[in-house]
C-alpha cells in the first residue's frame, strides 16, 4: 500500500512508542522548523545585543512548540499516521491544539515587533515602508480583524473536524503527500488562529476580556469531545482510508478508530487546562499591575492635594501678618 509518495507502508511493523519517535525528516516540515527557530533565536541575539530582555520562558514555550511539531511530523509519526486513524489523531491533536498554544506563549508577534528596525524616512522626508511597517499594517487589517473574530474561528475549528473526517475531503486529501502536508498545515493554521485571540500574548485586532475569553475557549471545546465520542460509538468504519489497516501492524479497523476517538476524546482536555492556567496566570498579572497604576495615581493626585493645602495654609499665615 503506497499513500501518496509517503513510500511503502504495507510492510510497516506493529506501532510501539520506540519505532514511532524513529527521526524521519520529512523535508517540508523539518526547514520549516528549523527556520522557525533560526528566526526567533536571531531576533532574541538582536534584542540581547542592544541590552533589551527578552523573558527566557517566552524563548522555552517557542522551542517546545516548534519541537512539538517536528515530533509529529519528522519522525515514523508521520509515517504510521499514515495507516493508523490512532496515530494520526496524535498528529492532530498535537499540531493543531497542543503546538499552537506553545508557539503563541513564546510571543512571536511581539518579538518581531521589538526587533525588526524601523523603516524611518526617506531624503525627501516621506515614510519608507519596511518589514517592520508591514507586519503593523497587517496586524490592524480587516482581514486579520475577520480571521480572529469569535465567528469565524470557532465554526472554523469545529468543521475542521466533522466538514473533514466525515466527508469525502479527507480520503482526497490522505491520497497525496501535498495533500497530506497542506491538511497538516491546515491544522496548524487553524490552531493558531484560534487560540491566538484567546491566548491575548501578542497584539491583535480582537482583544476581548479575559471571562470572553474563556467563554470563546469552551465554546469550541466540547466539539472535540463530542467528535470522539462519535468515533468511539461507531460501530463500522467512518473514514475509508483506515477501513483496511496492514496486517502487519495487527490491528483492526474498528479497534484503531475506537483509539481514534479516545484521543480526540481524551486530548480536548489538556489544552482547555493550559489555556485556563495562562489566562489565570495574564489576569493576575494584570489587576496587580492596575492596582499599581491605581496607587501611583493616588499617590501623585495625595501629594498634589498636600501641597495645596500646606500653600493654603502659607496664605492664611501671609494674611495674619
Amino acid at each position: 500500500m503506497d499513500h501518496g509518495g509517503h513510500g511503502t507502508t504495507a510492510d510497516l511493523p506493529p506501532f510501539t512508542l520506540g519505532r514511532g519517535l524513529e527521526f524521519t525528516g520529512e523535508p517540508f516540515f523539518l526547514v520549516g522548523c528549523v527556520l522557525a527557530l533560526l528566526l526567533y533565536g536571531t531576533a532574541v541575539v538582536r534584542l540581547r545585543s542592544r541590552g533589551d530582555g527578552w523573558p527566557v520562558g517566552r524563548t522555552v514555550a517557542f522551542t517546545l512548540g516548534v519541537l512539538t511539531v517536528a515530533l509529529v511530523m519528522c519522525t515514523a509519526l508521520n509515517e504510521y499516521g499514515m495507516v493508523l486513524f490512532s496515530v494520526h489523531m496524535v498528529q492532530h491533536m498535537v499540531i493543531s491544539m497542543l503546538s499552537p498554544i506553545l508557539l503563541l506563549l513564546g510571543a512571536p508577534v511581539t518579538l518581531a515587533l521589538r526587533a525588526l528596525p524601523a523603516a524611518g524616512r526617506g531624503p525627501d522626508g516621506a515614510k519608507r515602508t519596511g518589514a517592520r511597517e508591514v507586519l503593523v499594517r497587517l496586524l490592524h487589517s480587516h482581514y486579520v480583524r475577520a480571521i480572529t473574530h469569535p465567528l469565524f474561528t470557532i465554526p472554523l475549528f469545529i468543521a475542521s473536524l466533522y466538514a473533514l473526517y466525515f466527508t469525502p475531503l479527507f480520503d482526497a486529501l490522505m491520497g497525496s503527500r501535498p495533500g497530506h502536508l497542506a491538511m497538516m498545515v491546515h491544522f496548524l493554521a487553524v490552531g493558531l488562529v484560534f487560540f491566538w485571540p484567546i491566548m491575548g500574548v501578542d497584539p491583535g485586532p480582537n482583544r476581548p476580556g479575559y471571562v470572553m475569553r474563556m467563554l470563546e475557549l469552551f465554546a469550541g471545546m466540547p466539539f472535540h469531545a463530542f467528535f470522539g465520542i462519535a468515533l468511539m460509538m461507531a460501530s463500522e468504519p467512518m473514514v475509508d482510508t483506515y477501513a483496511n489497516p496492514p496486517a502487519s501492524l495487527g490491528v483492526s479497523a474498528l479497534w484503531d478508530q475506537t483509539a481514534a476517538g479516545g484521543i480526540a476524546w481524551a486530548f480536548s482536555e489538556i489544552p482547555s487546562v493550559v489555556v485556563l492556567l495562562a489566562l489565570v496566570y495574564q489576569w493576575y498579572f494584570s489587576e496587580q499591575r492596575q492596582a499599581r497604576r491605581r496607587d501611583r495615581v493616588a499617590d501623585r493626585d495625595g501629594d498634589q492635594e498636600l501641597a495645596a493645602y500646606n500653600a493654603y495654609l502659607a496664605s492664611l499665615q501671609g494674611q495674619r501678618r
